[in-house]
């Protein structure tokens, strides 16, 4: 097992979602169309790669696409023809039809000239029906087709920003909706995020859009998972370490995720090497958590958890989840009456405070910020809940503290 940090990583390297992939595979080869979710750096990636890449052991083909950084929905459909660059066969069914003097080296360009000169092809009025027959050109593949749409929610949150979004959101769902049900033979769909789909139509009031996808949801790892993963990257490392070193990184995080127990290896790696000594010790794990993920360093990650809020919610929200975040971390507890108090003063800014607060929550529960316990809502990613300690501490008043009118 290597130490890959911010890839996805399949093979000999992948670890630890033995179980999930199992049970995805089961459902894939079956034929359901899969919604998969979870928190930022749980692997949902990772997971889509290694699935592909069993699969096409057995015969299939796989498209890969993701829409994370598309605009609009010709956008998307382009980032769909560039993932079918990779099949061939797919790529020049695509282009039948369409003006062979422009497509005529198509076997000699890149996937992104491939896309490029796609996207030049599209426009408002006709996005739908070049989707329409790429999906179809899949189908007429002669081997099945795993098709992954990673970070499709992230896309149509950024949709439905715009002045028309609800609708726009709406249109491509439904598109996407009419041609897996009606193309026969059609390729078998993952759709991955690491923000909610499901909160996002329900608030657009679409949930009916989604319904022919079944729900995955990848789960942070167990302590047991988090333990076998940094022994066995301090074995293939020959680093050495106490016996209560590698429960120690699982329990700092609060959560077993895969990404930051790479990150925090990595630091008592180099930590080791620094000082010349291949033995860490319980109290190096907290050092390397301070300065190394709390740290400069880690900041990346950590400011990436405020994109995505921000992606999936917008201005207006993303503000009042960020005072929420805030108020959790420095008290530790988001409790029935402080939500009450911010729903009383939005009731002078929006006629539907109280709906908007329930669900900027789900939001917050749904991808892994907080959790809800009996007092209220809590963290229990600790990194998370330490960062935004960190930056709001000194400055957030507390919400019991404040005058009703402050």
């Amino acid at each position: 097992m290597k130490s890959v940090i911010g890839n996805p990583v399949v093979g000999n390297d992948f670890h630890g979602r033995e179980a999930e992939l199992k049970a995805l595979l089961r459902r894939v080869r079956d034929g359901n169309h899969v919604l998969l979710s979870g928190q930022r750096r749980m692997g949902k990636t990772s997971i889509a790669k290694e699935l592909g890449r069993i699969l096409e052991l057995e015969g299939w083909a796989t498209v890969f696409a993701d829409v994370e950084h598309a605009a609009s929905p010709e956008d998307a459909i382009s980032e769909l023809a560039r993932g079918s660059h990779s099949v061939r066969p797919i790529a020049n069914r695509i282009v039948d039809g369409l003006d062979r003097r422009i497509w005529e080296n198509v076997e000699e360009l890149s996937a992104w000239d491939f896309k490029i000169k796609f996207r030049a092809e599209l426009s408002s009025g006709t996005w739908q029906r070049f989707g329409y027959n790429l999906i179809s050109a899949c189908a007429k593949h002669g081997q099945p087709v795993l098709l992954v749409i990673d970070e499709l929610p992230i896309f149509l949150s950024r949709l439905s920003a715009n002045t028309e979004g609800a609708r726009q959101v709406d249109e491509f769902l439904s598109w996407m909706r009419h041609a897996f049900q009606t193309i026969d033979n059609c390729p078998v769909a993952i759709l991955a995020g690491s923000i909610g789909l499901l909160p996002l139509v329900e608030r657009l009031g679409l949930p009916d859009r989604i319904n022919h996808f079944a729900p995955f949801r990848l789960d942070p790892w167990d302590r047991d998972t988090s333990i076998a993963c940094f022994q066995g990257l301090a074995e293939e490392y020959e680093l050495r370490s106490d016996e209560d070193v590698a429960g120690a990184v699982h329990d700092v995080l609060g959560l077993g995720v895969p990404h930051f127990i790479q990150r925090l290896f990595a630091q008592l790696k180099d930590l080791s090497e620094m000082r010349a000594d291949a033995t860490v010790i319980k109290e190096d794990v907290a050092e390397a958590y301070r300065n190394g993920l709390l740290g400069p360093s880690g900041q990346g990650d950590l400011i990436h958890y405020e994109t995505r809020l921000r992606a999936a919610l917008g201005e207006e929200s993303f503000a009042i989840a960020m005072e929420i975040l805030a108020e959790t971390a420095t008290q530790g507890v988001f409790p029935g009456n402080a939500q009450r108090i911010i729903e009383n003063r939005l009731h002078d800014r929006f006629t539907d405070g109280s709906e908007r607060v329930r669900q900027i929550l789900g939001v917050l529960e749904h991808d892994g910020y907080l959790a809800r316990h009996p007092d209220g809502h809590r963290f229990e990613f600790k990194l998370l809940r330490d960062w935004l300690k960190v930056r709001y501490h000194p400055y957030h008043r507390p919400l019991l503290d404040r005058r009703p009118d402050s």
